[in-house]
């Protein structure tokens, strides 16, 4: 019997894909993991024989780059993660109409995968403030938010909530301004940007930063002119935030090496703006160290601000994607691939994508999509190779430059400092 039911249910499924007529060349989704592996970034599978699938181009994204992370962050409740993942798009059929894992039925086991994982996880500062932890980092290839849900939850639980956006106001706080807060509903009272004098001399000229070496004495030693040229770059920073309706405060993340006179310099150049100013020690004192910050950041939320969004979800995608290039990053307009203007066409003339809100996918290093041009750039465009329809999430991620959504190691990769003694069994070169 048992056999017989198998053989039933491989029936069934074959019956099912036939159907659905799947075109082998359109399968969007790609596998996941969190691992750096450039060499899976492009592949081929299927190879072998009938009973190994279908010969077709794949490849990985590191799993904070997947649509299913993305859902997990939008999503306000267990339902609403249920009814989003089951709008992922798979495939096209050969037709051209979009397959998605709930056609495939696979949506009530992806969503039973995720049942415990849609509840964030409490964990502790090591001075005892509850933190809730949730959803996947890197706002330079996916949304970089902590989940809807978190957020929710801890504004009911605390007096004041921090939460976080990674890579910086251009990418980071965009996605909060744009699409966390368009989908939770909340909105900011504060918002704190952090800047060190090491970065902004990067942004001035520094020569370049190489993670696990030694850094160049011009980033240990006092350098006002290097410090000053690179504070454009912070500028550009508060600009952003305030084109959002709040005037941030600018917390510095002190080295031992800053001098007075660079941390004046900073700060001065920060309140010429009209923002607010901390210095925060906590890497040295802890909480203690960062209480010139939270006094900050306490004033700064009784403040009145005009917080609005950026644009218009019935503004068509190209005008949205121009507004960020423009108004955010200083650019000067977008150019678009070939397949990236095909792709956008179908994309505008679909009323089931043609609202959804803009996720962009570019680096963390510049404003730019190139990690050379520092500082402040101007006259570039943002070239747009790829358009990624993340249906389930609610969003559009047009692809800029050289960003890869599965990174890679380094040509001096951190485990070739990794090993063991062999006598006490412990692990050396982590630190």
């Amino acid at each position: 019997m048992q056999h017989e039911r198998n053989y039933d249910d491989a029936r069934l499924a074959k019956s099912r894909l036939t159907r659905l007529d799947i075109d082998p060349s359109r399968v969007q989704m790609r596998w996941a993991m969190d691992f750096c592996a450039q060499s899976l970034r492009n592949i081929e599978i299927g190879h072998g024989g009938h009973m190994d699938g279908y010969q077709m181009p794949s490849g990985f994204y590191i799993t904070v780059a997947s649509e299913v992370m993305a859902v997990l962050a939008m999503a306000s409740d267990l339902a609403d993660l249920r009814s989003r993942l089951g709008k992922i798009i798979v495939a096209y059929s050969r037709a051209g109409s979009p397959v998605t894992t709930a056609d495939l039925e696979v949506d009530g086991a992806m969503a039973a995968w995720l049942t415990r994982a849609v509840n964030p996880t409490l964990m502790q500062t090591l001075e005892g403030q509850p933190m809730l932890v949730h959803a996947g980092p890197f706002a330079n290839i996916a949304i970089g938010q902590s989940s809807v849900i978190a957020d929710r939850l801890a504004s009911k639980l605390c007096d004041y909530l921090v939460t976080e956006s990674g890579f910086a106001s251009d990418i980071g706080y965009e996605k909060f301004w744009n699409i966390k807060c368009r989908c939770s509903g909340l909105t900011p009272d504060a918002v704190v940007l952090v800047a060190t004098v090491r970065a902004l001399k990067l942004h001035g000229g520094g020569p370049s930063v190489i993670a696990g070496r030694k850094p160049d004495p011009v980033y240990t030693s006092e350098n006002l002119g290097l410090l000053e040229k690179g504070c454009a770059n912070l500028l550009a920073h508060i600009d952003i935030i305030k084109r959002s309706g709040i005037n941030p405060v600018v917390c510095l993340n002190s080295f031992h090496t800053d001098t007075p006179a660079e941390q004046a310099l900073v700060k001065r150049m920060a309140e010429s703006t009209g923002a607010r100013f901390a210095v925060s020690n906590h890497w040295l004192q802890g909480g203690e160290g960062a209480i010139e910050l939270a006094e900050a950041v306490s004033q700064a939320c009784e403040d009145q601000s005009a917080f609005s969004l950026l644009s218009d979800l019935k503004e068509p995608i190209s005008t949205r994607v121009e507004t960020i290039v423009r108004e955010v990053y200083g650019g000067e307009g977008v150019i678009y691939s070939e397949s990236a203007k095909q792709k956008l066409a179908a994309l505008e003339a679909d009323p089931s994508t043609a609202t959804l809100p803009v996720c962009m996918a570019k680096t963390q290093y510049s404003l730019s999509h190139d990690p050379k041009l520092l500082g402040r750039p101007k006259g570039w465009h943002l070239p747009v190779r790829d358009l990624l329809i993340y249906q389930g999430a609610g969003l559009v991620v047009p692809v800029a430059g050289d960003i890869k959504l599965m990174p890679g190691t380094a040509s001096d990769a951190a485990y070739r400092r990794i090993d063991i003694d062999t006598v006490t069994g412990k692990v050396k070169g982590l630190f």
